[in-house]
């Protein structure tokens, strides 16, 4: 099997990236382990920025969203019963974030894929990228128990932190940054109308708290725990209480309790490999970098990952010019390490670390006591939360 682009991975990055090519007249073939019933409705990320946002549209792929997504002009910083808004279109040039589930977000990409794009084969494991270094680099793999070898000119890896792609990068080019947090994130699907209309943002002395949401119908709902934490200990009552703890405010604002339709926990952690090209191969999303979801930029990371990587292609077919192939990897990883420090940031700005001192919760305090009372700090967290630029 022949193709210009081989894309290993059909989360919302491989089936971007097919999709921009497709538009860019450049034919890719998809290859993903898992079958589509499991790609649909694989539990991710919900928060599009700005720029994921208006990709999808130039793309084609945006017109459910548009009609079913929950646009977001703003969050609510929650910390000593206080409430705090943080206005997004009036601090980050009117820029805004959608609530929409990278599951329906998949859907949308799947269906445009399977009616006008190339070959898209579910239930197809890549073994390995072979011969990144080369300018014919091949990616066997295993599709209905036949084994087949797909032939590229190019060929990205999208498929996550433990897929083949990473493992083609020898070890003595790879350079790795990392750091694991001393806790995870209890995440529950509620079947209840959202208790406010916009995400919350809590730090407590008992740990953080987030609200947010999939529907007008479901709520997303996250706790603090230790990290290693097994989300079966956890009763439904014992998280509606602790929620309504760590929500707590000195209003009449009340948490709204409903059935739990699902509950995991979520490790944190940061990783960024270097670099995200070796020869013919390009890393993007998870293949490359994590971030920690306080942030919400794992998806939208990913985005701008093959984003770049579908636009330097198209120069190159447009004029012969490699320059901004070349430059894929420094041209992503000045993104990322952007939305690394603002994921970190973020973090440890809300979180309770188990090894805190008095001091350091102060200063913790202190922080939010900045971005709640300095124009100049509360835009600084909208300008990122809402998205740094495609470049």
């Amino acid at each position: 099997m022949r193709t210009t682009v081989g894309i290993i991975g059909a989360g919302p990055a491989g089936l971007l990236l097919a999709r921009l090519l497709h538009n860019a007249g450049i034919d890719a073939v998809v290859l993903e382990s898992r079958d589509r019933a499991y790609v649909e409705r694989r539990q991710r990320a919900g928060i599009l920025e700005q720029g994921t946002v208006d990709v999808l549209r130039a793309a084609g792929a945006g017109e459910r969203m548009d009609r079913e997504g929950l646009r977001h002009d703003g969050i609510e910083l929650r910390f000593d019963r206080r409430r705090h808004r943080v206005d997004f279109p009036a601090l980050a040039g009117g820029r805004a974030v959608m609530v929409y589930a990278q599951t329906e977000v998949c859907k949308d990409l799947i269906a445009l894929q399977l009616e006008e794009g190339g070959l898209l084969l579910f239930g197809a494991e890549a073994r390995a990228v072979e011969g990144a270094g080369t300018e014919r680099p091949r990616v066997p793999f295993t599709h209905e128990g036949r084994e087949d070898v797909l032939e590229c000119d190019y060929v990205v890896g999208c498929d996550g932190f433990r897929g083949v792609a990473r493992q083609a990068v020898p070890a003595g080019v790879s350079r790795v940054f990392e750091r694991t947090y001393p806790f995870g994130w209890l995440g529950v699907l509620a079947d209840v109308a959202p208790s406010h209309d916009e995400l919350v943002y809590a730090r407590h002395e008992r740990g953080f708290a987030l609200l947010s949401m999939r529907s007008p119908a479901v709520s997303r709902l996250y706790l603090q725990v230790p990290e290693g934490t097994d989300a079966g200990t956890w009763t439904d009552d014992e998280i509606w209480a602790e929620l309504e703890r760590r929500f707590e405010t000195d209003d009449a604002w009340r948490l709204e309790r409903g059935p739990i339709t699902q509950k995991s926990v979520t490790p944190m952690r940061s990783y960024v490999h270097e670099p995200m090209r070796h020869g013919r191969l390009f890393l993007a999303g998870d293949a490359a970098h994590i971030v920690p979801p306080t942030g919400a930029k794992g998806l939208n990371l990913a985005v701008g990952d093959v984003v770049t990587f579908a636009r330097a292609l198209t120069h190159l077919k447009e004029t012969g010019s490699s320059e901004r192939l070349d430059a894929y990897s420094a041209t992503c990883l000045r993104r990322v390490w952007q939305a690394e420090r603002f994921s970190y940031d973020l973090t440890t700005l809300l979180h309770r670390a188990p090894a805190a001192t008095p001091f350091e919760e102060r200063v913790q305090l202190a922080r939010l006591e900045r971005i709640t009372t300095s124009r100049a700090a509360e835009a600084d967290l909208a300008e990122g939360y809402t998205g740094f630029p495609l470049e």
